[in-house]
């Protein structure tokens, strides 16, 4: 197993309070909760052949042959809220008995087989409840009558399990009876995933060298990473070899030698490929084997420099398209949510590998703009895809009714959204994203303090950190890529009588790390300065969005006629874009500036971009033949939205 410097301080440690983020937590507990998690459990009973009189599954795909998906996405997303800081002990209480029924359900059915095996999609053939596998290794896969990814299915359910098995033993200020309880039900869920990749590796052992290749041209998720992973708790040599079977090097040795212009990813499933290197860096923490990182890399800088838009998001109706063609790309149906999720899953085991701060500022990047804005807040549902072409708007799922992959990996990023803010070291607590948020110290009985971050950004530049008992660590913050100046920091500490210690840092220090100990009552204050950036697109010189420090801004376009359709199975999109003429009088994304060129109104944007004197972040695009106000990104739900327009 690698080691590495950084980790990410646990779930349990840490409490939202800015009030966009815990409102977005808060909903989505309330729609964990409300599910029906036997429902979700039936197509498994039904795999499995037990009755359970009246028990109908979910509809939309879950009544489908990708059936069963949802379930380990809900599972892992109900670990994920039970661990977090956010969580109230009555929340706690519901979480952890949802856990525990799904686990005991899931070894009922297993125990039922005896072959290890547990899946809940629609089985066409109950003496054959294996055959969309049997299906995927002969190349059939029609996803109404043969198979849909059965792997990539599966991949789910074993991340819910192995999300059980991490589970902390305890949780801080929650019941410690329940300490038994927990343990109990990771032992359970550890012997459902331990005969599981039994079962998987019996699998994969029986391919020849035709079948390895059918299944690794289809879309499996990350098996890779979830069967490392497991073998690091099984320690099962079989369970390694499996992971090695979901090893695809033909696909990573086309992404290490691939250079700007081969358009190795063109036409390439974006969300069959992410996972597959997700699990390659996973490999590299078990094995050591550097290939796998390579692999890793070089991927992450295709899709990073040449794929990808202001946002973080990536692909046209789900598929990459050639290197730089990104202008001509933007519909209704880019930059679909799952791809983001596990950019992020890879983003962040690349920056623990290589300890790359540049992996840093890109994650915060996309989470904020692409994650974030993914969530409808008054209604707690996800978005599939979202639109990059101006004057469509964000559609999303619903309750119980459709059941995309986007609703699962929804159900996930709205549960752990502390994951990422506080990074660890030996001596070093670090502050890394730049939200309002508490941290409790939780792994040092011998060190109890805690963190109060205050932070006003965007619509301020000032972050204030509070310390409460006396902290020994040192404490760092991010230094990230969007500051307009240098970061002053000031310390005011009780022992120096408040004299302000003023110390400066730039993007070349990465890390503010400031020398602790920290008696309690000091108090940090970090200034970050901000300024509008224009960022373009490579086949359009001059197709334009712009960035307000860490925020993507886009033009708010109203509200009319805003009729969806549907694409793909059962997929909710916008019908038609609509620019108003009252904005723009072509009715287009053309806006004409009324001076100079191009280049030198958005090298002077901060002149034309004027920031309006309202409580939320807005500005008001000036000098041009538009009336566009530019808003934050992924606040923006009700409306249709501009990111991009071409200037001229």
């Amino acid at each position: 197993m690698i080691n590495t410097k950084y980790t990410l301080y646990p779930l349990t440690s840490v409490k939202l309070t800015d009030a966009y983020l815990v409102n977005a937590f808060e909903k989505e507990v309330k729609y964990l909760t409300s599910l029906d998690s036997e429902k979700l459990l039936a197509g498994f009973y039904e795999t499995a052949g037990i009755e359970k009189q009246g028990l109908t599954r979910y509809g939309g795909w879950e009544n489908m042959l990708i059936g069963g998906h949802t379930l380990g996405h809900y599972l892992a997303a109900c670990v994920y809220a039970f661990e977090s800081g956010n969580s109230s002990k009555a929340q706690k209480d519901k979480l952890l008995s949802i856990i525990t029924h799904i686990i005991k359900g899931l070894k009922e059915c297993q125990d039922k087989l005896g072959t290890g095996f547990i899946f809940g999609a629609v089985i066409h053939d109950k003496n054959n409840i294996e055959l969309q596998f049997d299906m995927v290794e002969h190349g059939k896969t029609d996803l109404i009558k043969e198979s849909w990814v059965p792997w990539y299915t599966l991949h789910k359910i074993y991340e819910g399990l192995l999300a059980v098995v991490k589970m902390p033993a305890t949780i801080p200020d929650y019941n410690a009876a329940s300490g038994k309880a927990i343990e109990d039900i990771k032992a359970t869920a550890l012997k459902v995933l331990s005969s599981l990749t039994d079962w998987t590796y019996g699998r994969t052992s029986s391919w020849d060298e035709k079948t390895h290749r059918q299944v690794l041209d289809i879309e499996y998720g990350g098996m890779n990473d979830v069967l490392f992973d497991t073998y690091t708790f099984t320690n099962n040599s079989k369970h390694l070899e499996a992971a090695w079977a979901f090893v695809d090097k033909q696909l990573y040795d086309k992404m290490i030698n691939a250079k700007p212009g081969d358009n190795v990813l063109n036409n390439h499933h974006a969300n069959t490929t992410i996972p597959k290197f997700v699990g390659a860096v996973q490999g590299y923490y078990v094995t050591g084997d550097k290939y796998l990182l390579t692999a890793g890399e070089a991927f992450w800088k295709l899709v990073t420099e040449l794929h990808t838009y202001i946002t973080g998001g990536n692909s046209e109706w789900e598929h990459f398209g050639l290197d730089n063609v990104l202008d001509k790309e933007r519909t209704n149906c880019n930059c679909e949510t799952c791809n983001v999720y596990n950019m992020l899953k890879l983003t962040m085991l690349l920056f623990k590998a290589t300890e790359k701060k540049s992996y840093l500022d890109w994650y915060e990047n996309a989470f904020i703009n692409q994650i974030l804005s993914s969530q409808n807040p008054e209604t707690g549902m996800t978005t599939y895809f979202q639109a990059m072409a101006t004057g469509y708007f964000k559609t999303y799922g619903n309750p119980t009714e459709k059941f995309w992959c986007c609703t699962g990996t929804g159900m996930e990023n709205f549960s752990k959204l502390g994951e990422s803010f506080f990074l660890k070291t030996d001596d070093s607590i670090i502050l890394n994203q730049y939200f309002s948020v508490i941290y409790k110290n939780t792994d040092d009985d011998n060190n109890c303090f805690a963190l109060t971050v205050e932070s006003d950004i965007p619509e301020g530049n000032t972050v204030t950190i509070k310390v409460t008992g006396d902290c020994k660590k040192n404490i760092g913050l991010r230094i990230p890529d969007w500051i307009a100046d240098n970061v002053c920091i000031k310390i005011n500490a009780p022992e120096t009588n408040n004299t302000d210690n003023i110390l400066s840092f730039s993007l070349k220090d990465e890390f503010a790390i400031l020398e602790g100990p920290f008696a309690d009552g000091t108090v940090i204050t970090a200034t970050l300065p901000m300024q509008v950036v224009a960022y373009n697109l490579p086949d359009n010189e001059n197709s334009y969005g712009f960035k307000y420090g860490p925020i993507v801004l886009s033009a708010a376009l109203g509200s009319d006629n805003m009729e969806t359709t549907m694409t793909g199975v059962a997929v909710t999109i916008p019908k038609e874009k609509l620019i108003p003429v009252s904005m723009i009088s072509t009715g287009t994304e053309n806006v004409k500036i009324n001076s100079g060129s191009v280049k030198d109104f958005m090298a002077d944007i901060n002149d034309h971009m004027v920031r309006n004197n309202t409580a939320e972040l807005s500005f008001s695009l000036k000098d041009t033949d538009s009336n566009l106000t530019y808003v934050t990104h992924f606040k923006q739900h009700k409306e249709r939205y501009g990111l991009y327009f071409v200037f001229n």
